[in-house]
């Protein structure tokens, strides 16, 4: 046996891999479609939409009676927490002593978290385009409010979701609509800056404009960026939102049966799993990092796509 495989069992290069991986998912994706920690890889969750919505069950029981059963039907959505890995290797690794080998092995942890966080994000967001099919023009001029036009959107997600005090509002600007949004003149003379006469305005931040809208809502951008080409041809990169705005209703504490919009399904504990194995020839040993999700839309009428000009 190799030094190598002879850390397999290693409980703290486990850890550390289970560590790295959770704290390098992308804050966007996160945001859009935070995890659901599962007990199996495949099972069921509670799928709403326009025509069959979310409704908060009447959970009193009479004297001798039966108790509010909490149930899956064959119209709502199943899971499969499907396999992921990458290898990553490591060369030369025999002449390094112990304390070296536990280094390297977390440096490869650290690569293969960064690029599987960077895939996820871009597997959220393309889902998250189409659940919010072509969406709405908007034309935010001088004559326009962006505001209102958002507010009216929040409160067609908010009734979607049935939201309660648990739900929140999420909103997403690609990079092309934040910077249209943000100078724009309605929205501009709205951030009061300083005391006294005359007053002073500013360009909003993510966080001034949140206080804008009906809940005062987070707000995000995503800078995330893809070659739209195929493989071979000259890149066309481009941002995977740029003009659009998507609003749409979260739970940053989801469960199987919360109507938020989107989640991500993980086994629980199984973050990333490290394993090794030398390659036919002897001469390099990879270390390969394992792990499971799935990406699901949940409500399908809770989220609201504007495409702005």
């Amino acid at each position: 046996m190799s030094k190598l495989s002879s850390l397999s069992s290693n409980p703290m290069i486990a850890e550390y891999a289970q560590t790295t991986a959770a704290g390098a998912i992308q804050p966007i994706a996160d945001y859009i479609a935070p995890t659901v920690a599962v007990a199996t890889s495949i099972g069921q969750f509670k799928k709403y939409n326009p025509k069959s919505r979310f409704r908060i069950p009447d959970t009193r029981r009479g004297i001798g009676g039966r108790a509010t059963t909490l149930e899956f039907s064959k119209e709502d959505g199943s899971y499969n927490c499907e396999p992921h890995a990458i290898d990553v290797p490591l060369d030369e690794l025999e002449k390094l002593e112990e304390a070296d080998m536990v280094n390297g092995i977390n440096e490869r942890a650290d690569e293969a978290a960064y690029i599987s966080g960077l895939s996820h994000e871009k597997a959220v967001i393309d889902a998250a385009l189409v659940a919010a099919g072509a969406g709405t023009g908007k034309t935010w001029n001088s004559s326009v409010d962006p505001v209102s036009d958002l507010d009216d959107a929040i409160l067609t997600v908010m009734k979607a979701a049935a939201i309660g005090s648990g739900m929140q509002i999420g909103i997403v600007f690609g990079p092309t609509a934040w910077k249209i949004t943000k100078n724009q003149a309605a929205v501009r003379g709205r951030i009061i800056v300083g005391k006294g006469a005359p007053v002073a305005t500013a360009v909003p931040t993510l966080d001034s404009f949140g206080t804008l809208l009906i809940g005062e809502p987070s707000v995000r951008t995503s800078f995330m960026v893809a070659d739209t080409t195929k493989e071979g041809l000259d890149p066309v990169l481009d941002f995977l939102l740029s003009n659009v705005v998507l609003i749409f209703a979260r739970n940053p504490n989801p469960t199987r049966r919360d109507p938020s919009f989107m989640k991500t399904f993980r086994l629980r504990n199984q973050w990333m799993k490290p394993r090794f194995y030398t390659r036919d020839d002897n001469r390099v040993e990879y270390a390969g990092f394992d792990w499971s999700e799935d990406v699901q839309v949940a409500n399908s009428g809770a989220v609201v796509r504007l495409n702005i000009s």
